[in-house]
């Protein structure tokens, strides 16, 4: 009996395939100008988050719990953002669509683990802010240096090895449908509706880490919120509450840049299967350029001493 070579082919590893990136469909012949917003958003990511970065590095001032969580919320935005920009650039400028089986799966690796360590870091700012506010006089004795670090490190280990199991199993997938993605990266989402296999385990999984993760996440948030409006609304002067709850708003804004969008990009992919890919596209590219852009600018504007750093780096010898 003869071997089909296809079904050889098909059968084969998935570490052997490769996958073709999508751009702006039916937009093809403009990608050279969309590329041009899309750069614009990348480098303002990456300098006002650098810029944050030396910032709070450099002014000892700034050594502090509050923007120790900043650093980390700046890494994990361009943790999140910076592993796309080659491919979605390389598939702009027409340079290549192609993206081999295990690139693929060291993108998706990187853009889900600091999507879910992001989420760990914005609760973390929040039980940073409830102790600033609930127990201002024991601020300094709970996060400590050392209890900061250990909480930048769970948060990221967390999220790493929750994404393993999802990620190892994509290897022993057969993958002889379409090999076209839906994005100018990968996402896991995208990738396993293309295998020709049982993906239960992965779309279970994947639910699973969503609702655990997330869900324990936003529900921290929630009940840290719970505790700072209950301490806020003990504060006597009108003036006090406003300035308690002023030092939120940057968080809050934080939390609803980040999960607005990544709630969003989930439901549209869950529900939405058959509307225009466009709508995919856009709600992919919000997730992962929109909070890297947006919070820096946040808490530059509603932070003073950060604002101060800024105006500082940029005009030395005005400030």
């Amino acid at each position: 009996q003869q071997v089909n070579p296809m079904a050889v082919s098909n059968s084969s590893n998935a570490l052997q395939s490769t996958f073709y990136l999508t751009g702006i469909p039916g937009y093809e012949e403009f990608h050279h100008l969309i590329s041009i917003p899309f750069c614009l958003l990348y480098l303002a990511g990456i300098m006002g988050n650098c810029t944050i970065l030396h910032i709070i590095r450099t002014d000892s001032r700034l050594h502090e719990p509050m923007y120790y969580f900043l650093a980390m919320l700046s890494l994990t935005d361009m943790g999140m953002s910076m592993p796309t920009m080659v491919s979605v650039f390389r598939v702009l400028w027409s340079i290549s669509r192609e993206i081999q089986f295990n690139i693929c799966v060291v993108q998706m690796f990187f853009i889900h683990t600091f999507s879910f360590t992001e989420s760990s870091v914005l609760l973390a700012m929040a039980l940073d802010r409830y102790v600033a506010i609930c127990h201002p006089l024991r601020y300094a004795t709970i996060l400590t240096p050392r209890l900061i670090t250990k909480i930048g490190i769970v948060a990221l280990l967390r999220s790493a090895f929750a994404m393993i199991p999802l990620l190892a199993r994509l290897a022993y997938f057969p993958f002889c449908r379409s090999h076209i993605l839906s994005h100018s990266y990968c996402l896991h989402q995208d990738m396993i509706r293309l295998a020709c296999a049982d993906t239960k385990f992965n779309v279970v999984y994947g639910l699973v880490l969503i609702t655990v993760l997330w869900g324990m996440d936003s529900l921290g948030i929630f009940v840290s919120y719970v505790f700072i409006l209950h301490s806020v609304l003990r504060i006597a002067s009108h003036e006090g509450r406003l300035k308690a709850l002023n030092t939120c708003a940057s968080h809050i804004s934080a939390v609803l840049i980040l999960y607005v969008p990544m709630i969003g990009l989930s439901l549209v992919h869950r529900f939405a299967k058959h509307s225009s890919p466009l709508i995919h596209i856009f709600m992919a590219h919000i997730y992962l350029l929109i909070p890297p852009v947006l919070n820096p600018i946040i808490y530059s504007v509603k932070t003073k001493q950060i604002r101060q750093g800024v105006l500082h780096f940029l005009f030395p010898k005005k400030h």
